[in-house]
């Protein structure tokens, strides 16, 4: 070889399937955690090539006519359709609403695809649109578009729903994981693990000493009474697929922060929290439909806090943690016994086909 052989440039290489040995689609490729970010990193994105999106967030901010708007879209296949606290209606509304919401943006309308599996009762698909229409109306949305498809007897599970959302983002609202530096709080808006234990406990009719219900809801006056206190909030987040512990480390790698979080500061229900310890569960990993998760400048985390305690859905609000300089990229948890854990990313999802 020549002295003047350039070295390769080993970091500049890529690999176009999961570097994983999985042939084919597994579930845990849909739950939010590690093999969700390598199908998309590895697959997905490098087929869309110049079409794929600058950035991975839920909703994405694009600007029209000096306008700055909101987009969304989300996939609904959980199973059962209906549980207690909810329904995949109330989801595909409130899962999309929620979405915008965490760019600072008011929804304003959606579009509705149903997917109906050939031999579905029609009683079933019309609960599931009355649902989805009073989800529409509390949260003070319009569904404006939409489209129906049939699939054969087998090849479905009785309803899946995709929904999309358009919503205005205000002046001076600027959402990002990018703005989080050393000192932020971290806040949560109440109890964490209950729409997950809700989806368990009737899918696999597992009975508790107290029942649980989901938490799903709107969260879009929550973030506008947020807002009302400082537009400068530095990043909002739903914990959905992979629950907080997923949403904590999307954060920080994206910020190139760590975070700390105080594991008994983490609102949890004694009944998620008794759930979760029979079945081997971490309350951290498991999805939540009504929750939010935010970093906040510390000179207005006392006053955010206080805004989110006076409204409804987050009077259970609370300060978990905080973002640091050291370990950039990682979260770990402080436990009650004054030791320290990694707060790793799922590799999958604790419990698939909840959303």
């Amino acid at each position: 070889m020549s002295d003047t052989t350039a070295a390769p440039d080993m970091l500049s290489w890529s690999c176009p399937a999961p570097l994983r040995d999985r042939p084919r689609v597994v579930m845990g490729h849909g739950g939010g955690g590690a093999l969700s970010a390598e199908l998309i990193e590895q697959v997905v994105l490098p087929g869309l090539g110049a079409a794929a999106p600058a950035a991975l967030t839920d909703s994405a901010v694009v600007e029209l006519d000096g306008a700055r708007l909101a987009f969304s879209t989300d996939s609904f296949v959980v199973r059962p359709l209906f549980f207690p606290g909810g329904s995949i209606g109330d989801l595909a509304v409130n899962g999309t609403v929620n979405d915008l919401a965490m760019s600072g943006a008011r929804a304003a309308f959606l579009s509705c695809g149903l997917i109906l599996e050939e031999g579905v009762e029609i009683e079933t698909v019309g609960r599931v649109a009355e649902a989805l229409g009073a989800a529409a109306r509390t949260a003070g949305v319009r569904v404006v578009t939409g489209d129906t498809k049939v699939v054969e007897a087998g090849h479905g599970d009785g309803v899946y729903i995709s929904t999309s959302g358009i919503g205005l983002v205000p002046a001076g609202v600027d959402l990002r994981p990018e703005r989080v530096v050393p000192g932020d709080v971290v806040l949560v808006s109440g109890a964490v693990g209950v729409h997950g234990v809700a989806i368990l406990s009737k899918r696999e009719n597992l009975a508790f000493e107290a029942e649980v219900e989901s938490d799903c809801a709107p969260l879009g006056g929550l973030v506008e009474a947020m807002l009302a206190v400082t537009p400068d909030l530095h990043v909002l987040r739903d914990p959905t697929r992979g629950g907080l512990a997923a949403s904590l480390n999307e954060i920080a790698v994206a910020s190139g922060c760590g975070v700390v979080v105080r594991e008994r500061a983490v609102p949890v229900p004694p009944a998620v929290a008794g759930a979760c310890a029979m079945l081997g569960l971490d309350p951290m990993y498991v999805a939540n439909e009504g929750k939010l998760v935010a970093f906040v400048p510390r000179e207005h985390a006392d006053a955010v806090l206080a805004a989110m305690r006076a409204h409804p859905l987050g009077a259970g609000a609370a300060v978990i943690g905080e973002a640091v300089a050291e370990h950039p990229g990682m979260v770990v948890a402080r436990t009650g016994l004054g030791g320290t854990r990694v707060v790793d990313l799922p590799m999958g999802e604790q419990l698939p086909r909840i959303c």
